[in-house]
């Protein structure tokens, strides 16, 4: 029997905005939910549950009184534990934060909560968001619902993880080179990385760059979108948010799939990637590319990407990290560690010319557009790995230098700056989600989501293609795991 934890957050509103659901039955099945499962993948890890108990009830007298609901009134939403909740505890995955209670919600879930969200708790992170493995020295290791000694992906694994397991029916993730992406490809859901400038980040560093964006996850497609419909909106603490109308995401455009011109490529013009995953994508491509008028594979180039990639991030982090380097303990983050250390030996003629190399790849990728509408490549270039491990290894048999070097196929696209929406694809090898990123041209972020349920509705159709959903029962009787540090890593 179907609870109310398992409803989409679209059918969950349709049916409080008809009073056939309570608010407060929803988050207690949520609550429920959490305590059952997230022992076996700690996916959250501060719980606000007499708050969103008390926030319930009064958005259930709400509709009793027939008030005017907001668009996301009673629904329970998962924060990622990097961004700012009032009065709920937010560490950003650092034993320095443990304690940090912040007096204000930031912007993302100032939106939110605005628009009826009910904040349910917050979701694990690698230690301050950096690393596509969810571990930390304060909570441990989020584990891949699937697959609980895998890891689950990062940094928004612990909102991917809740989602995938039901604890909520919408969660916040944030993206830099695939935080959002990767997590939403490893736990079969939904999420999209919007043009820079839809959704604001007023911590963005620095002021102007397509790097550091926030963005919603969901389920489906659908859901992702009306959570888009609230959290994209012009902020003047954000230079790079601009004017637009967030409702044109609450309801999307009906698209023709076999009116659509489509690109695929398993590598992008050559980035690491395994032959589990080419041949997996091989053998999605051949399944559905009949519901396209034309499907072919792409001969774009993006291997440049990774160089430049490596050295806007190493600026970045020394934007965002130089007041704070003293503070940091010799068991501090790793990448964030590496990245900072790489960039301080750098000249400032590598940087230059690694920011003019980024506007020569994003005006050759513009080419893809004029030809096809859509643009799909895998997600992840690897399966799940043990998330003991920071970082794969290998990639097959080629070592992995850095922790960036195998999360090419999404560091790539955060290069050139277009959104992209990831969506599961079934199963692969392993029996571990695999997941597409679709990418569409800049900001054209609407046409790409109503494109993605358009395809998302053909994959439920069918067997091999359809999201995953992981075994509840299996993981209600896993034992609660203690995840301490990971092994040691690769050196940069």
């Amino acid at each position: 029997m179907q609870r109310p934890s398992d409803l989409t957050a679209t059918e969950a509103r349709r049916l409080i905005g008809a009073r056939q659901l309570s608010p407060v039955a929803l988050v207690d099945s949520c609550i429920a939910q959490i305590e059952a499962v997230n022992p076996a993948v700690n996916a959250v890890v501060t719980g606000a549950f007499e708050r969103a108990r008390a926030e319930a009830r009064a958005a259930e007298a709400a509709v009793m009184r027939g008030d005017p609901l907001p668009p996301l009134h009673g629904l329970p939403v998962a924060i990622k534990d990097n961004q700012d909740t009032r009065d709920v505890r937010t560490t950003h995955g650092s034993p320095r934060f443990r304690d940090h209670v912040p007096a204000a919600d930031q912007e993302i879930v100032a939106a939110v909560r605005a628009a009826g969200c009910i904040v349910i708790g917050k979701t694990n992170v690698p230690e301050m968001s950096i690393g596509a493995n969810t571990v930390n020295r304060l909570f441990g290791a989020t584990g891949n619902p699937f697959a609980v000694d895998l890891t689950c992906g990062g940094s928004s694994g612990g909102s991917a993880a809740a989602l995938a397991c039901n604890m909520a029916p919408l969660a916040t993730g944030s993206d830099h080179g695939g935080s959002l992406r990767i997590p939403a490809c490893y736990c079969g859901v939904v999420g999209h990385r919007s043009s820079a400038g839809v959704v604001p980040n007023e911590r963005r560093v620095p002021a102007h760059s397509v790097y550091s964006t926030q963005g919603p996850m969901a389920r489906s497609v659908a859901d992702a979108a009306l959570l888009l419909s609230v959290i994209a909106r012009r902020s003047r603490r954000d230079p790079m948010a601009f004017p637009l109308d967030p409702a044109q995401f609450a309801t999307l455009e009906a698209i023709d799939l076999s009116r659509l011109e489509v690109a695929v490529s398993a590598d992008l013009g050559g980035v690491l990637v395994s032959e589990h995953v080419r041949h997996v994508f091989a053998e999605r491509v051949a399944r559905f590319a009949g519901c396209f008028r034309r499907c072919e594979w792409s001969d774009l180039d993006l291997r440049a990407a990774a160089d430049v990639d490596w050295k806007l991030r190493s600026e970045i982090f020394v934007a965002q990290y130089a007041e704070d380097v003293a503070s940091w303990d010799d068991d501090f983050n790793p990448n964030i560690r590496r990245n900072f250390d790489a960039a301080l030996q750098m000249s400032m003629r590598d940087v230059a010319l690694a920011h003019r190399e980024q506007m020569r790849l994003y005006q050759q990728f513009q080419r893809v557009f004029e030809d096809v509408d859509l643009l799909i490549c895998p997600g992840v270039s690897v399966p799940p790995f043990p998330w003991r491990e920071l970082h794969p290894r290998l990639v097959d048999d080629k070592p992995v230098r850095t922790y960036m070097e195998w999360l090419g196929l999404t560091a790539a696209l955060t290069v050139v700056g277009h959104p992209v929406t990831a969506l599961p694809c079934g199963r692969d090898r392993n029996g571990t989600p695999f997941g597409l990123q679709l990418v569409g041209p800049n900001y054209s972020d609407r046409r790409l989501l109503g494109i993605a349920q358009a395809l998302e509705s053909v994959f439920a159709a069918d067997p091999l293609l359809a999201r995953p959903v992981p075994d509840f029962a299996r993981l209600a009787a896993t034992p609660a795991m203690s995840r301490p540090a990971t092994e040691s890593a690769p050196q940069a």
